[in-house]
């Protein structure tokens, strides 16, 4: 019985913390994140399973950078039209190949061969049909006066469909030199006819730019839009032994409106590294699309039933496809893509299975011959050849482990059937290169293997299957390491205005049972982020709140010292802190000038001996408790209705800052010093006010420092 396994990273025992003293495991374990890793003569089907992929034969190199169309006849020669000096090359079934016509044109976009043997093949731009006999002697079929010929496709009654950009024209061409305007057989709305098929019935199915139609055109010539896509382009067609039609849909971002441009903006490949996270069971995951959703989309597979009826095969927001050809087991479709030059099989249930990947940039054409696939790819262009026959010996590397320090590397192991060994190598550059180590000797006990490579920050591992121990497949495999205790650090100190407290927020109530389990907090639902205090108004408090960070994802506890200026120590001020704040009583320190310093250990998670520590220092800050000192300068000057008294303030300790003024109990209203700013130790102040009875009135003077301290005085004015 055939064993599946399947491939994901994560945090071993449920989002285990990667801490300094306890060993995280890396475990490749889901199918997307397998194929982030390089295929190298392997297959990796749809549950994630890993073995022998088919032979990849390369037979021809042209020499040129692009092959943008492809055809093979019953002889077994393959056609390869290429870019960007126009030139087509034959390829026979030995896989000799020689230069079969040399154009005047930039590109051959388009290769079909007639009933008779000859060759059509279109170009781009200022776009001519050339018919090409056996021997290579060419002349010109037809000429639209288009400036682009992207596909063409022969009919059952012999003649030629032509299919143009930039108006969208199609033309049924029956005899050399036709006219344009005699042969035209519809002038679409859309902008370039991409692409065209014919099935058995004699039916003619063209892809449209820039509105993604799929045309159905019956012998008549009558046509019939069986496809609306949202995404830009139909790039290819093939019809399936059903009569079904395969579509290959293109979004914006790869869109052909020249071939140059196709190749020349490859997309990601979704490799890279992986790093080791303390994963957030309360974060929400993004939703399981379906496949129907096309948002986003860079490329989609359809499937049009001969009812007329559609389905989405398959869609991806990150691979560029860019060649469909039917699979010959006669269940869905071959898929050419520029992701690491891969060809994927598509079934029609959707599932997906990554058949082989080549070393080249795009996969760009696909076609058949008999039981022979043939493959073309861009950059370098070259002519391949795969089918049933697989390969002896195959090797899968995985993306690379980020570990975020140095690690000290335990055990790997993995589950696998047949001829299967694991080898690692390590070093302390994101990418591996010539400065990493070299590859380890084989692991050949798949459950206790101790790896030898050098600690570093990053691992990778490469599997290497073999076919002389009968069938081979990979399952799940795991690395365990220790990553290096990184000393936490306080990133930043605030410090609140005075009178400013700080008050813990009620924690949230944790089962006991949870606490003493080991088990992540969050995976039951309870939030991880450390809940911010609240402010609240405090007599003299001095509030500081600070950030702090340790890369290994330590428990963190605190420690607030303090010193005046002119002292030459800290003192301590409160220890075993595991909140990131604290308020001071103000009124316990002398008036003065201090600064403050907020120490950090990990030795909650880690043993005493390897404990490690960071510190930080506040900006000056300073202390005042007392209140500034008010007087009265002299006697109030009374004239008529209006009375003059002056007032003098002084505080030893901050500046003053704003003062105020009320009579007889009233309302406080504003008054300025005499030199238009309160921010002086020392400040006069003076009322003019308007008294409009006789009696006595009661005039108090209120002044603040810079800490809120308030001080004030009475003088008593006569009328």
């Amino acid at each position: 019985m055939k064993k599946y396994f399947l491939f994901v990273i994560y945090v071993f025992a449920f989002s285990l913390v990667v801490q300094a003293s306890e060993p995280a495991i890396w475990s490749v374990n889901t199918r997307t994140e397998v194929l982030k890793g390089d295929a190298k003569g392997v297959s990796i089907d749809e549950n994630g399973t890993i073995t022998l992929a088919p032979r990849l034969n390369e037979l021809f190199n042209t020499g040129q950078s692009y092959i943008w169309s492809s055809a093979a006849d019953a002889a077994g020669n393959v056609y390869l039209g290429t870019g960007s000096d126009g030139k087509i090359f034959r390829v026979d079934a030995s896989g000799k190949g020689t230069l079969f016509y040399d154009s005047s044109e930039l590109n051959v976009s388009a290769l079909a061969l007639g009933s008779r043997g000859e060759l059509y093949a279109g170009t781009s731009p200022d776009g001519k049909v050339y018919r090409i006999d056996a021997s290579g002697a060419a002349s010109v079929f037809f000429d639209p006066k288009e400036k682009y010929i992207w596909s063409l496709a022969v009919l059952n009654d012999g003649s030629l469909a032509v299919g143009t950009g930039e108006n969208g024209r199609i033309y049924k061409v029956s005899s050399a030199n036709a006219a344009p305007e005699s042969s035209l057989l519809f002038d679409t709305s859309e902008t370039h006819i991409i692409s065209m098929a014919v099935d058995r019935k004699g039916n003619l199915y063209a892809g449209t730019d820039a509105n993604g139609l799929v045309l159905r055109f019956a012998p008549d010539g009558k046509p019939f839009a069986l496809l609306d896509s949202p995404l830009r382009e139909i790039h290819d067609l093939t019809i399936g032994a059903d009569g079904s039609v395969y579509a290959l849909a293109l979004g914006e971002a790869v869109s052909t409106t020249k071939p140059a441009e196709a190749a020349a903006s490859p997309t990601p490949d979704g490799g890279g590294t992986v790093s080791i996270e303390k994963s957030n069971p309360m974060q929400p995951e993004q939703p399981a699309k379906s496949r129907y959703d096309l948002t986003g989309a860079k490329s989609a597979v359809y499937r049009i039933l001969p009812d007329g009826g559609s389905n989405v095969l398959w869609n991806s927001a990150t691979i560029a496809g860019f060649s469909i050809n039917v699979n010959q087991s006669g269940n869905g479709v071959l898929l050419g893509t520029s992701d690491k030059g891969r060809i994927y099989n598509i079934t029609d249930d959707g599932r997906e299975t990554l058949v082989l990947q080549s070393n080249e940039n795009q996969i760009s054409t696909m076609t058949a011959a008999g039981r022979n696939l043939y493959a073309t790819s861009s950059n370098q262009g070259k002519l391949f050849r795969f089918g049933a026959e697989t390969v002896a010996e195959g090797s899968y590397e995985s993306a690379v482990l980020d570990a975020k320090a140095v690690a000290s590397w335990g055990r790997i192991w993995w589950r696998s059937t047949g001829g299967v060994q694991l080898q690692t190598r390590s070093g302390n550059t994101e990418k591996p290169n010539e400065t990493w180590s070299d590859w380890s000797a084989a692991y050949t006990e798949a459950k206790n293997a101790q790896i030898s490579s050098p600690n570093a920050k990053y691992l990778q591992w490469r599997a290497i299957l073999r076919s002389s121990s009968g069938i081979s497949n990979l399952g799940e495999v795991n690395v365990s390491f220790l990553a290096r205790n990184i000393a936490p650090e306080i990133l930043s100190i605030q410090i609140l205005p005075t009178n400013v407290g700080l008050a813990a927020n009620p924690p949230v109530q944790i089962d006991p049972n949870i606490e003493t389990s080991g088990l992540d907090p969050q995976i039951f639902g309870i939030p991880s982020i450390a809940i911010a205090p609240r402010r609240l108004y405090q007599r003299g408090a001095t509030s500081l709140q600070w950030t702090a960070e340790d890369r290994n994802g330590d428990k963190l506890k605190y420690a607030v010292y303090y010193r005046e200026t002119g002292d030459a120590s800290f003192k301590l001020l409160r220890d075993d802190l595991t909140e990131n704040f604290y308020t001071i009583d103000g009124q316990s320190l002398a008036d003065g000038r201090y600064i403050f310093r907020i120490t950090v250990n990990d030795s909650l998670s880690n043993p005493v001996n390897q404990t490690l520590s960071g510190e930080r220092t506040s900006e000056p800050v300073n202390i005042d408790n007392t209140a500034p000192v008010v007087s009265a300068v002299g006697n109030a000057q009374i004239s008529g209705d209006r009375a003059r008294v002056v007032f003098e303030a002084t505080d030893a300790a901050s500046y003053l800052s704003n003062a105020e003024y009320s009579i007889d109990g009233g309302e406080w209203q504003t008054v300025y010093s005499e030199d238009g700013i309160s921010d002086g130790q020392k400040e006069r102040y003076t009322i003019d006010t308007v008294l409009r009875n006789q009696g006595e009135y009661s005039i108090t003077l209120r002044v603040f420092d810079a800490n809120g301290n308030a001080g004030n005085a009475r003088i008593l004015v006569k009328r």
